[in-house]
């Protein structure tokens, strides 16, 4: 049976299909009605043979693209015809979407090729036929309507496109807000097929949502689009202002204006257009936002371009206008004036048209009066006259504008202003009207200047007479006359009135009402029951008419109607007629329809409606069961208008008695009722279906459906195995048919496979629910068969197919075991646990996975896994990372090969607290008065306090004029403002807070500067008064110690006999008073003034003028202060008569040195000395002294040179996988407070220096996120108010890891065949640092060709295409951030039978062994012969100088008996630097007694040579130590870097001679020339004198600004060497050495063993020796080498040669060492006070006296050590440094 269309087709007829009888049925789609067709039968004929005839077809047919068609072709004929589709004459493409079926042509996804001609041909062996078609494929409908959304103003144009594509011949239809657009005056519909809109002059009322619809036969489309109408009126947004130029001075004027359209801008000068030539140009644009921007530029402006320029914005809604003066310099004068006409009640201005300037002022004259003379008239600055409301009467008239061009001369012009008056229309109204009355309206304009004209608009249209309407109008009346009002006459009526002055007009709407009437009148009609009815009834009329319905029961006349209520089932349509869903019994009646508008009266129609009862089934079962082979019964009742028929059908089948004996049918009557029964003998599973009885009659047809279920037991289930575990296993079955009864359960049986079912484990009554199970407690490794049952109410089944299964391995089932947490630092905690139990293993265990998660609040809760090898019973492992003072939840599971087992119990933990790591946020400073500030600021961000909050710590400080920084002062609080007092007045200070916890400070903020306010300042530091002359002295004094502010000026008071006072300026220290008295005493004091007022009076002198002026210094003396490489200026202003002589001298030990004029120090005429680019030496005390032949005056300056800080002494102190923590003690610092440390740092192989800058306060830091195991050097400097100090000793410090290494415990091979080889890499350990890369190289033994491969992963790892029963190398390399570890190893593949194969033994394997033995053992032959010969070379140079250096001590000795010193007249030192020799003379101690004289005593001489820090090469070459490292063994590592320290030391050196006094070493440098002659070319001194501290030291040595090239440093070691080895016997300490990490800090210990750290400063060859050594000219330098400047000694007062020896180095021996307090420079002098040294002045009567310990000599002159004076300054200084100061004695040898 197929259906195709609305037809129903049988195929492959058989006789039987002549026995049922066949219905059409159908069903409404939206209510589900459905209606049947009467039966039909048909009659079946034995076939025929015949011709094909055509049963079926088809001619045209128009789808979609993309839908699906059938083209039918059915023919019938015998024998059967076979079908043959063509396509415009061809045979149908082979496509999947063409389908040949028996109905006709199937076609799916139509496109577009599809049309054409189709032919259907049907063959038989009789004859042939065809039938031919078109079948047109068109596209859907599509429209696109642009703009989607315009906003514009009101009286724009606006333009609406439909675009379309599909189907052609299609029809479009406009509509704004759903309802059809009409066109009128404004909109136009216009195109080819109506796809443009126009709407020209937009309204308001044109705003809304269009639609454009397009339709063609069923297809529809649409889009729409939004239209926004605004006031669109111009405005000006931006404009210009009055300006003044000169004639020929180029202007621009720029006028932005906003409207909708945008406006169009136009100029006018003075009223008039400005015209456009080439002196004036305009232009305008549109910027994107619509703003329309115009500009006039006047490019060479005469007189007559002055005047009020004018731009106006109009566009198609309004105009807007803007106006200003601009002004042209010269002759004033005014342009012409052209009267005026102003509109009544509106504003006027009048310009006064003035060009020309300047001119004093404009002024507007009426009638002689000066306007303004009433509240209505307004005169701008420019000369706009404003005339506001303007009345007719009052403002008519001559206005006279009068311009002063001089202050008795003016100008005038005069206009004349008409006034015209608009009209003014009296209101109307319309009455209410009705169809054909007579109506009069009139429209009176009450008052306006005539003419007027008036005329009549109806809904924008003009009124013209004619068709019933009249309009006469008079002088200043009209009036509208209707003779006969009909519908037609509604609408809005405008009358408009107009004369010159304006246009006004005034609308009403007209409104006419007409009665009801019936448009369709009710009629009586018939009802189908549960159908719907339509109770039809329309009426119209004006207003809208209201329907009412009403009902009277019954068929009889009705006796009284009443209202129907209007529920879901009645309601009334909009037609007014009434709408009944479903018509049942008690609708039966009468109804009216009743119609009111309030015009007229009611009218009213009723009709009778009669219900008809279809056949109905009133009772069947819907749903009974039957067991399968027994009988069953089924009954149906029905009712209705006879007769009824009852029909059974089982399924879509006619049930026949006749034909299927298994039922049985009867029918019986009972009263108006119908019973039907059907039997079933018996039941069998195929009559679970639905059987239908079926109630006809004429009006209707009812179906009762009775589903039948047949219940019988299940089909068994049909199991499959899901997933098989080690203990468990997922089994899923599948119920195919439950025996239409629910499956109430299931069971499942399972046993070994060995076993008999007798011996079954059961798992019943499994919920029917489920369709999938685990069966647990299983044992690993086993073979299990599983079989299944299902069971309903009926019974069980039968059993399902028997599966076998094998489970797997099993994953540990225990946790670890005592896990435990420590929190070590603030980012790290430590994990440790124990092996999970034995018996719960199920396995070796491999590793662990340990997951943590943060339990802080907005954590997100998920865990983070690390995994770690096995190692034994006991595990440890450190999370590091993680976040400071954070609760951490750690979980820890073991793994086995089968999988990872449960994780333990979570346990938590907290890292410790840390100091916060950023500052308090919105820091703000607030002076209050002169001596109080107010900080404030808020709590730093909650997640960067890394711990609990204790306070805040403020730290501030002051910033004096000078550069200097005050003292550091900090406050701690725990609230977030607070208030700093008693700070000093008008001072700028620095800022900064931090937050702090219990673990320390945290980050500072950034520096906040603050001033406090201004005060009185206090009183001058100082006053001098001299006289100079009879009549007048001279008053000084010196600026007040605390300006408190700026200081404005001086006041000099004067008292006695006469009071007075002067005033200077602040720059002025000095003040002559002439005019007074001789022999009069006078008292003068001063008093500085700020803005704050007076301040504090200076101390009073008296002063009485004298005859004679002795020379007097007006200037002060004290402490001047200066940065190095500055100028600096020592006044010293003098007075007197004559004038007096200056002279400047400078103290220098126990004598003063007169001051000498060269390129460094110049004396000025008024006696200042000035001192170019100063250096450390010039510190010292300057001695001023004036002179005249009355007297003298004497003033003393302390001159201090600041330099940069001395280097720190820099430590490493800590150090972990990612970060090194350095400590240090800072320097001097150079006379100037230290700002800041400069860090650097770079990795020990790289040059790339990274900097970070450090707080002044700050004496550690810990550099972060650095790499793992790794090697790095730091170095750090200090900064001060000059600039950066010498860098510190480079160190060397590793984070902690180590390269990765392989244990030898792992096995390495987990499986190897023929020819492939699986890989464990677990057993590669990371040292601590994550592995980057494993690189693995293998080879067949014998071959030199590697193979690699490269991986990142620890896991497996498989070598591939493997040659079977070869052996073979591999050799494995990993590599992480701290190096690379290999291991190699050998391997044979498997034999094709899987059998292992024999090592490999071959003499060519031997030989190549001895190979590669002997390519690796060469090198190192001749690196040790090389080693060899070097060692006997230096071994030979040190016997030729010991037996040298012997001589000289010969000598040196009998200088020592004799007491006399060795001084050569005019010998010569050459010191040329030949060669690298850096042998070292040893001396022992016995050769060092005898140099020594018993009675001798000791001097203390100090040499301080600091290394210049800018030039290259050092003055001391030092083995590059790194902390607990054997220098030995790196030495060979850290050759590249071994010059690269610089040093410093101040030395203390001891001389042992006979009573002579101490004596001073001077050399000059001079160079060596060709002919080895002496030209003296500069000259320089050097000093050894009695030990001082660090800063006099300074003072007292070589300059080494000026030595600026490596020579001079080349000299300066030279001149060591020289001084030391002429003093080769004395003793002597190096008090302050820094040399490397580990050195420094046994250096400070203390301890006295001889095995120390001197080692950290020797040769690998030569222990306990430093060393110094000079760099030689490089080779492109050999020219300048010939005139290196070298020291020559002079010794006064001896005649004796001295024996000239070179000294190549200098070397020291380690005897002992002392640790000393707070004492940086001490002077160890263990004999007694020498004779002849000048008694301690009283300066340092005082001075401090400290202990020092030191290890004797082994000789005769060694004693007790006594104790060492020292200078209060220096005791002070060591006290500031702190305690890390240190000493330590060595022998010079």
């Amino acid at each position: 049976f197929t259906i195709s269309g609305m037809d129903g087709w049988i195929f492959n007829l058989h006789k039987e299909d002549a026995l049922s009888t066949y219905r059409c049925i159908t069903k409404h789609k939206y209510s589900g009605e459905t209606r049947q067709s009467n039966g039909a039968r048909l009659s079946v004929s034995d076939p025929a043979e015949s011709i094909p005839t055509m049963l079926d077809s088809f001619q045209s047919r128009e789808v979609r693209a993309g839908r699906l068609v059938e083209l039918p072709c059915i023919a019938s004929g015998y024998p059967n015809p076979a079908i043959r589709w063509l396509k415009d004459g061809r045979p149908l493409p082979a496509d999947g979407r063409w389908a040949k079926r028996i109905t006709g042509l199937s076609i799916a996804d139509l496109r577009v090729e599809d049309s054409g001609t189709y032919i259907c041909e049907v063959t038989n062996t009789f004859g042939s036929a065809e039938v031919t078609g078109t079948l047109t494929v068109i596209d859907p409908l599509r429209v696109t309507l642009t703009p989607k959304k315009l906003k514009t103003g009101i009286g724009s144009t606006v333009i609406l496109s439909c675009a379309l594509s599909g189907s052609p011949e299609y029809v479009i239809r406009w509509y704004r807000n759903t309802d059809l657009v009409v066109v009128d005056d404004f909109i136009s519909i216009r195109g080819i097929s109506n796809e443009t809109l126009l709407i020209t002059a937009a309204q308001k009322s044109h705003s809304g949502a269009y639609q454009c619809f397009a339709t063609r036969k069923s297809q529809t489309a649409q889009d729409f689009s939004i239209i926004t109408l605004e006031d669109g009126t111009p405005r000006i947004v931006s404009s210009f202002s009055e300006k003044v130029v000169n004639p020929g001075e180029q202007f621009s004027l720029m006028c932005a204006a906003k409207g909708a359209p945008p406006p169009t801008v136009t100029w006018a000068l003075d009223d008039e257009p400005i015209p456009r030539d080439n002196g004036h140009r305009t232009n305008q644009y549109t910027m994107s936002d619509g703003t329309t921007v115009s500009h006039m530029n006047v490019t060479s402006p005469q007189i007559k371009d002055g005047g009020v320029y004018r731009c106006t914005a109009r566009n198609s809604v309004g105009s807007a206008e803007y106006q200003a003066r601009i002004n042209v310099r010269g002759p004033p004068s005014i342009r012409a004036m052209k009267n005026i006409t102003a509109v009544a009640g509106r504003d006027t201005f009048i310009n006064c048209r003035v060009i020309g300037y300047p001119y004093y002022s404009i002024k507007w004259y009426k009638d002689s009066l000066l306007l303004p003379d009433n509240h209505r008239q307004v005169v701008f600055e420019n000369g706009t006259l404003k005339l506001m409301d303007v009345q007719k009467g009052m403002d008519e008239g001559e206005y006279l504008c009068s311009v002063l061009i001089q202050p008795q001369l003016s100008i005038s012009q005069s206009v004349h202003v008409t006034v015209k008056v608009p009209p003014l229309i009296q209101p109307f109204e319309f009455p209410p009207a009705s169809i054909g009355q007579l109506l009069y309206i009139p429209c009176v304009v009450s008052s306006g200047d005539m003419p007027i004209h008036i005329t009549w608009r109806k809904d924008g249209h003009v009124i013209l007479s004619g068709s019933g309407v009249t309009i006469e109008s008079k002088e200043f009346m009209s009036s509208l006359q209707i003779s006969s009002v009909s519908l037609k006459h509604n609408g809005n009526y405008t009358c408009i009135a107009s004369n010159a002055a304006a246009t006004v007009s005034r609308e009403r709407q007209l409104i006419v009402r007409v009665p009801p009437r019936f448009v369709v009148q009710p009629n009586n009609q018939d009802g189908i029951y549960g159908k719907a009815g339509v109770l039809n009834c329309s009426v119209d009329g004006y207003p809208p008419p209201k329907v009412m319905w009403k009902h009277a029961k019954g068929s009889g006349n009705p006796q009284q109607y009443h209202p129907i209520p209007l529920t879901g089932r009645i309601q009334i349509l909009p037609n007014s007629s009434l709408l009944i869903r479903h018509v049942l019994e008690e609708d039966i009646g009468y109804y009216l329809c009743q119609a009111s508008n309030g015009v007229g009266t009611d009218i009213s129609k009723s009709m009778f409606l009669t219900v008809k009862i279809p056949a109905m089934i009133t009772s069947h079962p819907n749903t009974t069961i039957a067991i399968k082979g027994q009988s069953k019964e089924l009954n149906c009742t029905a009712r209705g208008e006879r007769p009824i028929i009852i029909r059974w059908e089982k399924g879509d089948t006619v049930i026949d008695p006749d034909r299927n004996m298994r039922y049985a049918i009867t029918t019986k009557d009972n009263g108006d009722e119908v019973i039907s029964t059907l039997k079933l003998k018996p039941a069998d599973r195929g009559d679970s279906v639905f059987f239908s009885c079926h109630a006809i009659n004429s009006y209707g047809e009812d179906r009762g459906l009775i589903q039948l279920t047949v219940q019988e037991p299940p089909d068994p289930p049909e199991l499959e195995i899901r997933e098989v575990k080690a203990r468990s296993m997922n089994l899923r079955w599948t119920q195919r048919f439950d025996g239409n009864s629910i499956i109430t359960g299931f069971d499942i049986e399972y046993k070994n496979k060995s076993d008999s079912w007798d011996f079954k484990q059961s798992t019943r009554n499994i919920s029917p629910t489920i369709n999938q199970a685990n069966i647990v407690d299983l044992h690993p490794a086993s073979v299990y068969s599983i079989r299944m049952y299902s069971f309903n109410k009926i019974g069980r089944s039968e059993p399902s197919k028997e599966l076998t299964i094998s489970t797997e391995e099993a994953a540990p089932d225990g946790p670890p075991m005592d896990v435990t947490l420590q929190p070590m630092t603030s980012q790290s905690i430590q994990v440790t646990w124990k092996a999970p139990k034995k018996e719960l293993q199920n396995g070796v265990i491999r590793g662990y996975q340990i997951g943590y998660r943060e339990n802080s609040p907005g954590s997100n809760g998920q865990y983070s896994i690390v995994e770690m090898k096995a190692t034994g019973d006991s595990e440890v492992y450190t999370l590091d990372n993680l976040k400071k003072f954070a609760q951490y939840g750690v979980v820890v599971q073991a793994f086995n090969r089968a999988g990872t087992g449960p994780s333990s119990s979570e346990i938590n933990a907290t890292t410790l607290e840390d100091v916060p790591s950023q500052p308090p946020e919105n820091v703000r400073a607030i002076s209050i008065t002169s001596d109080v500030a107010v900080i404030s600021w808020s709590e730093p961000p909650r997640s960067t306090l890394n711990g609990v909050l204790k306070g805040y710590r403020v730290i501030f400080w002051s910033l004096y004029m000078d550069g200097e920084w005050g003292e550091m002062q900090n406050i701690t609080t725990t609230r977030e403002r607070v208030e700093l007092r008693g700070m000093e007045k008008f001072t700028n200070y620095s800022v900064q807070v931090l937050a702090y916890t219990q673990a320390g400070d945290g980050v500072r903020s950034s520096v906040l500067y603050i001033q406090t306010k201004e005060d009185i300042p206090g009183p001058p530091a100082g006053i001098k008064a001299v006289p100079s002359s009879a009549s007048s002295v001279v008053v000084s004094w010196l600026p007040p110690a605390k300006p408190n502010g700026i200081i404005r000026k001086y006041t000099i008071f004067c008292s006695s006999p006469g009071s007075g006072e002067y005033e200077t300026s602040p720059d002025q220290l000095f003040y002559r008073i002439a005019h007074l008295n001789r022999g009069q005493q006078y008292m003068l004091w001063v008093a500085a003034v700020t803005s704050a007022g007076r301040g504090n009076i200076s101390e009073k002198v008296t002063i009485e003028p004298a005859g004679k002026a002795p020379a007097k210094i007006i200037s002060f003396g004290g402490t001047v202060t200066t940065p190095w490489m500055k100028d600096v200026r020592l006044p010293c202003n003098s007075v007197g008569e004559p004038v007096p002589a200056i002279k400047w001298t400078k103290d220098s030990e126990d004598s003063a040195i007169p001051v000498t004029v060269d390129g460094h120090r110049l004396i000025q005429a008024n006696g200042t000395l000035v001192l170019r680019s100063v250096k450390a030496e010039d510190s010292g005390y300057y001695t001023c002294t004036a002179t005249n032949t009355w007297g003298f005056d004497t003033i003393i300056i302390n001159l201090l040179v600041q330099v940069p800080p001395d280097q720190p002494r820099l430590t490493v102190s800590k150090t972990s996988a990612s970060s090194i923590t350095l400590a240090w003690i800072p320097g001097d610092n150079g006379g100037s407070s230290i700002r800041g440390f400069v860090l650097q740092y770079s990795v020990d192989n790289s040059e790339e220096w990274k900097d970070v800058f450090i707080s002044s306060s700050e004496r550690s830091f810990k550099l972060e996120s650095l790499k793992c195991g790794t090697w790095y050097k730091v170095k750090l400097a200090a900064k001060n108010s000059v600039g950066a100090g010498r860098i510190s000793e480079i160190i060397e410090a590793k984070t902690h890891g180590r390269e990765p290494s392989f244990s030898k415990d792992q096995h390495l091979f987990t499986h190897i065949n023929s020819t492939h080889a699986r890989l464990n890499l677990q057993g590669w350990s990371s040292g601590g640092c994550p592995i980057t890369a494993i690189v693995l190289e293998y080879r067949p033994k014998g071959n030199w060709g590697w193979q690699s491969l490269r991986t990142n992963s620890s896991g497996e790892v498989f070598l591939t295409e493997l040659r079977e029963a070869t052996w073979y190398e591999l050799r494995m390399k990993a590599c992480n951030s701290a190096g690379c570890g290999n291991e190699s190893t050998q391997f044979a593949t498997l034999d094709y039978d899987g059998s292992t194969i024999p090592p490999i033994k071959s003499a060519q394997g031997e030989g190549d062994d001895v190979k590669k033995l002997f390519t690796i053992a060469c090198p190192i032959i001749l690196a040790t012969l090389g080693v060899a010969l070097l060692f006997i070379i230096r071994k030979k140079r040190k016997e030729k100088r010991l037996k040298r250096l012997r001589c000289q001590g010969m000598w040196w000795v009998s200088w020592a008996q004799t007491s006399k010193p060795c001084y050569g007249k005019s010998s010569e030192l050459q010191l040329l630097p030949t060669g690298d020799d850096k042998a070292t003379i040893p001396v022992t101690d016995t050769e060092f007694s005898q140099a020594v004289n018993p009675q001798s005593f000791c001097t203390g001489v100090s040499l301080h040579h600091p290394a210049l820090i800018q030039n290259t090469g050092p003055l001391i070459d030092m083995s590059d130590i790194r902390p607990g490292t054997n220098p030995v063994s790196r030495k060979s590592v850290k050759s590249a870097h071994s010059t690269r320290n610089r040093y410093s030391s101040q030395w203390t050196l001891t001389k042992c001679q006979a009573s002579t006094p101490a004596r001073t070493l001077t050399s000059d440098w001079r160079t060596v020339g060709s002919q080895h002659g002496i030209t003296v070319t500069e000259s320089d001194s050097y000093s050894a004198s009695l030990s001082q501290d660090t800063d006099k030291g300074r003072n007292s040595m070589v300059s080494t600004e000026s030595a600026s090239s490596t020579y001079e440093e080349l000299a300066r070691a030279y001149e060591h060497a020289k001084l030391e080895e002429q003093l080769q016997h004395a003793k002597f300490e190096i008090t302050e050495c820094f040399i490397s990490d580990s050195s420094s800090d046994q250096m400070t210990t203390g301890t006295t063993d001889n095995a120390d750290s001197m080692t950290s400063m020797s040769t690998p060859s030569e222990p306990g020796i430093c060393r110094f050594t000079a760099s030689p000219p490089k080779p492109q330098d050999s020219e300048r080498g010939k005139s290196v400047a070298v020291p020559i000694p002079h010794r006064p007062d001896s005649h004796e040669p001295c024996p000239v020896v070179p000294p190549r180095e200098a070397s020291i021996r380690s005897l002992a060492r002392g640790y000393h307090p707070p004492a940086r420079h001490l002077t160890l002098d263990p004999t007694a006070k020498p004779p002849g040294l000048p008694p301690p002045s009283s300066s340092s009567s005082s001075s401090t006296t400290l202990p020092q310990r030191t290890l004797p000599m082994p000789t005769a002159a060694s004693t007790a050590p006594a104790p060492a004076p020292m200078s209060t300054s220096g005791a002070g200084r060591a006290q500031k440094q702190g305690a890390g100061a240190y000493s330590k004695s060595y022998t010079l040898v």
